[in-house]
């Protein structure tokens, strides 16, 4: 990890000697393996090593930033030249620069590496892959094929350097399991989907709870029908409702909020959410996956509150934005543009049988399919799959039907949170319920 710093050190101090007024290198070594199985062949089987460098170079106002996979010392520095040259083509900036960073936390307490995922072998994640196809057909007999079956994990060294004395380093790992079964009903195929992620092997959900929860949310769809059009409370599962607020960040991106790309460009301080919306970026939380010591500026992570109570706080800023709008950046610098860190509603206390059982009439939602919200007033519409809530039970799968609302009015409408929060990714949410959206279907 020292050599690995001590290079991208290197690489800065040629740029700066080169003619740059500013300089960071961010150096990447990643371990990946990915394996798919369908039946009982394995299909898919990649295992490589990727080791690459990039430099950001500020001259005169202008940025510019180029990539290489040649880290010889003789290429460095033409490297480094060559970026430089690069940045003389480019506009000035005003806002253009690095951010005023003091040095990175540890990651020790973030818990961001676990060797299980080197360590393991490769013939025990292959027959991983093979397990999930096997279980998972043999759970149900209506399940006829799959889209297939997939272990992927990879470790990874992150480097970063620049040339106002910022040197940090980091070693992260993640792992990942899914299933893709279809069970045929009648003339048609229902397609499912289900699996988890974690830092480690040893965290991830058992092979057969993956392939048993994949199975159940195909067959459990047979004989679904269109609803009829109305309008009723509507229950996001988990993992639908990460994909909302996966809008909700999009809106929040000072990148989007400065070119009025957003519904929520002036409501900083404006309650537009109920009392149940409380909504965090926190790039500190131990062995979450969007946790990292620093972010890719090398500010270090911390938690934002962004809505808190339905008031929004503040949007999400790099150093580039946060100047640019007169703010301070809330470390969230990624790859060249604003990401997320761990962003995620808060939980409350029902589990996701307790929010189906305080639902007298309602509508489940499992799935959705398709992109379609505009971004500058919050208009919110989707295809759907899932079900309908009669009585406080599910009563009907339900398909080829379309949730309509905006954003605004569906964060106020929110009235029950679950409990359900996992972190697999690193934007997520617990199942919520909206009071009332429109059901467009028969």
């Amino acid at each position: 990890m020292a050599a690995e710093l001590e290079l991208a050190e290197r690489a800065v101090g040629f740029a700066i000697a080169a003619g740059a007024d500013e300089a960071e290198a961010t150096g990447l070594i990643s371990y990946r393996f990915s394996t798919e199985a369908r039946g009982i062949e394995v299909t898919k089987l990649e295992q490589s090593v990727g080791r690459s460098l990039a430099l950001r170079v500020f001259r005169n106002g202008a940025k510019a930033t180029l990539s290489t996979s040649d880290l010889s010392e003789d290429a460095l520095r033409r490297f480094a030249r060559e970026a430089v040259d690069a940045a003389r083509f480019v506009g000035a900036d005003q806002f253009a620069g690095l951010p005023e960073t003091n040095g990175a936390p540890g990651d020790a307490a973030l818990e961001l590496f676990a060797p299980d995922v080197r360590e393991r072998p490769a013939e025990e994640k292959i027959a991983d892959a093979l397990a999930l196809e096997r279980v998972v057909r043999q759970t149900d007999a209506r399940i006829v094929n799959s889209s297939g079956s997939q272990v992927v994990d990879s470790t990874t060294l992150v480097t970063l350097a620049n040339s106002k004395g910022f040197a940090g380093s980091y070693w992260s790992s993640q792992a990942h399991a899914m299933t893709q079964p279809i069970a045929q009903d009648g003339p048609n195929k229902r397609i499912a989907h289900y699996g988890t992620a974690a830092r480690s092997y040893a965290a991830l959900e058992p092979i057969e709870s993956v392939a048993e929860k994949a199975a159940k949310r195909a067959v459990e769809m047979i004989g679904a029908r269109k609803p009829q059009t109305t309008r009723c409370p509507v229950i996001f599962e988990r993992d639908v409702a990460s994909l909302v607020l996966s809008d909700i960040f999009t809106a929040i991106n000072a990148a989007n909020v400065a070119v009025g790309n957003s519904f929520l460009a002036d409501k900083v301080g404006a309650k537009v959410g109920s009392e149940l919306a409380t909504i965090v970026d926190d790039g500190r939380l131990p062995r979450a996956l969007g946790t990292s010591p620093f972010d890719a500026e090398g500010v270090p992570t911390r938690r934002t509150v962004v809505f808190e109570r339905g008031v929004l706080q503040t949007f999400l800023y790099d150093t580039y934005y946060a100047r640019r709008v007169g703010a301070k950046t809330t470390a969230n610098a990624a790859g060249g543009g604003i990401g997320p860190n761990n962003f995620y509603l808060l939980p409350g206390n029902p589990d996701l049988e307790q929010l189906i059982a305080s639902t007298p009439r309602g509508v489940l939602v499992l799935d959705t399919i398709g992109f379609a919200t505009e971004s500058v007033t919050g208009t919110y519409s989707r295809g759907a799959r899932g079900f309908v809530i009669e009585g406080g039970e599910l009563a009907y799968p339900i398909d080829e039907f379309t949730i309509a609302g905006n954003l605004i009015e569906m964060l106020a409408g929110i009235d029950e949170v679950g409990s359900d929060l996992i972190f697999d990714q690193s934007i997520v949410s617990p199942s919520f319920r909206i009071a009332e959206m429109t059901i467009s279907g028969t």
